[in-house]
Formats: structure tokens, sequence, C-alpha cells
């Protein structure tokens, strides 16, 4: 299994390259993808995980399926697809409302440091999925956030840089 990077590695603080749309189905990407999903089930309290977090400069990110079950367990579609993890290559977020507010945030690359963050409430994204199909999604509350918690590592910057009331905590199982 890919060792999940700490927040001293160059690769967490670069920007992180486009996939190219043909090589979305290639077998490279398919490995990082499913490198990216083992590392991120391996840890209990992770949410998502970025490509750079397990050494791969692409603008890829993984959102772990169990959050559509404890939070957007309500909407008919999303029971369907629960526990399927949301692969996001080369997102782009077009939208963030105006509404922010300060939350709880963690990374599984500055651990075992807990602060706070002023996050926007709801976002919308575009990106590809794994069979390079492009979509929009739209995204409230805890989804909203690992969007943008996702996307500023793709853009080499950690929650430390403007999080306030940083501790060091053990993650709750």
């Amino acid at each position: 299994m890919k060792k999940i990077l700490q927040q001293k590695e160059k690769v967490l603080r670069q920007i992180a390259h486009e996939v190219h749309i043909r090589e979305i189905k290639t077998t490279k990407i398919k490995k990082v993808l499913k490198e990216m999903s083992v590392a991120l089930k391996s840890q209990s309290d992770g949410v998502a995980i970025a490509a750079p977090q397990i050494g791969y400069s692409l603008r890829i990110f993984v959102v772990s399926g169990k959050i559509f079950l404890e939070d957007f367990g309500k909407n008919a579609l999303e029971k369907k697809e629960k526990l399927k993890d949301l692969v996001l290559i080369n997102p782009k977020i077009s939208k963030l409302s105006r509404e922010k507010e300060w939350m709880p945030e963690g990374c599984l690359s500055v651990r075992p440091l807990y602060g706070k963050t002023f996050r926007s409430k709801k976002a919308l994204i575009t990106a590809y999925d794994e069979n390079g199909k492009k979509f929009t999604r739209g995204a409230s509350g805890l989804l909203a956030q690992i969007f943008q918690h996702e996307t500023d590592h793709l853009d080499g910057i950690l929650f430390i840089d403007h999080a306030k009331d940083i501790k060091a905590e053990e993650p709750k199982p």
C-alpha cells in the first residue's frame, strides 16, 4: 500500500498536473485510483484523499462513499450510490456560496493536527469521473467542505495554511 505523505513532502506544496482526457481510462490512472482508494480505506477517519497525498502530482481526488451514508442518505439517488467512492479528475470549483462558516477540519497528511477553517457552506464543482465522463455536482455541508479542502491540495495548499485554533488531537475512531 502507498504511504500517505506528511506535510514536509514537496509534492504536497506543488500545483498538481491536469490529467489528459485520453489518459483517464489508462492502466496508469486506474492504478493511481486503486492506490488512492486503498490508502483512504486504511484510515478509519478519512473522508477523502488527493493524488499528491500518495505522491502523484495529478489533479485527482477521491471522496469516500461512507460520507453519503451519514449526511446525505435521505436522497434516493444517493442511496443507490452509497459506499461507492466519488472520483473527481481535473476538478474545478465553479461556484462557492457567499455564506461561510468556521468548520472543524483535519487532514491525513497533517497528522495529528486539527483546527477550524473558514469555508463556504455550498460549492459547485465540475470534474471527470473514472470513465472520462464530465459531470457537475453541487454540495453543501461536509461534501462542500471536502471539495474545497481537496481542491486546495491540488493547488499545494494545506488546511493549516489558513486554519485557526490548531491543536494536536488523536483521531476519533
